[in-house]
């Protein structure tokens, strides 16, 4: 579901990407029956180089779905990619049981990647990468080790300042590596 909506910050106006990731049916069971609930996963990014996801419950899907965007909307991380639209280097990541590998790919390769992965790609704005899920398959844990992953990226800016090189260094650096 991809639903964008116009969000009037501040600053700027700009396009949300919407993807519903998941909604399940609660149960609790009382005295007189069971009382069903519902529970939705969103992630919500502008499609440029920003992330959210959220997860709100209720009595019916539209209200849990509100909610999650709502929780999204307000969680929402920056991820740093390159200029050709794909990640700065392979990773792995873990949420739960589940764990998920990517790699960035070519230009023109396109969303290699399932399920949950491809909906928050999408979001955050990455048009070519080659992902894995490796074991859970649960949506949610899927979406937020996806996430958990981008955030943890390194940029070449923010390894040369970790390692404290200025940029004579970078540029000794890349002489000596020729």
């Amino acid at each position: 579901m991809v639903n964008k909506t116009k969000q009037s910050d501040k600053e700027q106006d700009y396009d949300l990407i919407t993807e519903l990731v998941s909604v399940r049916r609660t149960a609790k069971v009382v005295k007189g029956g069971r009382i069903f609930r519902f529970s939705a996963t969103v992630v919500v990014g502008d499609g440029v180089s920003q992330v959210g996801i959220g997860i709100g419950h209720g009595l019916e899907v539209p209200v849990a779905i509100q909610k999650a965007q709502k929780q999204a909307k307000k969680s929402m991380m920056h991820v740093s990619l390159t200029p050709s639209r794909t990640i700065q280097h392979a990773l792995n990541s873990k949420h739960g049981a589940t764990r998920v590998f990517m790699r960035p790919a070519s230009e023109g390769t396109g969303i290699i990647a399932g399920g949950a992965m491809r909906l928050v790609f999408k979001a955050v704005g990455v048009h070519n990468v080659l992902a894995k899920i490796h074991g859970s398959q649960c949506a949610q844990n899927v979406a937020h080790a996806t996430i958990k992953g981008l955030i943890s990226m390194y940029t070449r800016q923010g390894v040369f300042s970790k390692r404290r090189l200025t940029e004579r260094n970078k540029q000794v650096s890349e002489v000596g590596n020729e």
